[in-house]
């Protein structure tokens, strides 16, 4: 039950870093403006993300647009993108490995394919959160660097948005939820009770396959044969009697 439990909690543990995952992935809140400076109009606020841009106003007006080239985007852009994308699809299949591995599904039930099918999905959330941490500190550092260029005007500074917390929470999620599913596996390999091999019996002996040999011919004794006299009515000296044959 304890393993169980485990399982369900790394589970679900994986799945909340895959949903916010996916939520910082589609956001465009990776890069906000930095009101330093000179820059201190905050009527407007720019925000960049892995596939938009976007411009907020201070009358509610929200407006955003994709990005139209994919080739003109810069290096650490596409980078992160794939970064992105490729967490997003482990976790998917970390999720339908976990499925089936987990004790609480009928998937194999019994059967020892089990516990490394949980022991993989916990793998499988443990690299999505990899990828995501590494996206999102690559961005962090981007903007960190960026920030204090001093070559870089103040009006295209830019802070870390909303979007990079969210995939830190997620990789962190991921990671939880990776390593309670690879440490309950464990714990069910090591509780399982040693498979103790059956010495098949030996089948009994077939009913008629042993050869008796014959019985010996039956033999009077010697203190017996002709023990008695000859009577006087017999007909020949060989011992037969006549009242034997009347």
């Amino acid at each position: 039950m304890a393993s169980t439990a485990a399982q369900l909690l790394g589970f679900f543990l994986g799945l909340l870093g895959f949903t916010g995952t996916v939520a910082a992935t589609l956001l465009p809140h990776w890069r906000t403006t930095a009101y330093v400076g000179s820059n201190i109009i905050t009527a407007t606020a720019y925000m960049k993300g892995l596939w938009m841009e976007c411009v907020w106003h201070s009358t509610g007006i929200y407006q955003c647009e994709l990005y139209r080239s994919l080739l003109a985007l810069p290096h650490d852009l596409q980078a992160a993108r794939a970064l992105m994308v490729l967490s997003c699809i482990t976790s998917v299949l970390a999720s339908l490995v976990s499925v089936m591995g987990m004790k609480c599904t009928r998937f194999a039930r019994g059967s020892f394919v089990k516990t490394p099918l949980a022991t993989s999905g916990g793998i499988g959330f443990l690299c999505a959160g990899l990828l995501c941490l590494i996206t999102v500190s690559w961005t962090t550092n981007d903007v960190i660097l960026d920030f204090y260029s001093p070559f870089l005007p103040s009006g295209l500074k830019c802070e870390i948005g909303l979007a990079v917390y969210l995939g830190y929470a997620s990789s962190c999620l991921s990671l939880c939820g990776g390593l309670v599913l690879c440490w309950s596996s464990n714990v069910a390999r090591s509780q399982r009770p040693p498979h103790i091999q059956r010495i098949p019996a030996s089948s009994p002996p077939p009913a008629f396959n042993i050869i008796y040999p014959p019985a010996p011919l039956y033999k009077p004794p010697e203190a017996l044969k002709d023990n008695r006299t000859p009577s006087l009515c017999s007909l020949s000296s060989n011992g037969y009697r006549l009242n034997n044959y009347v």
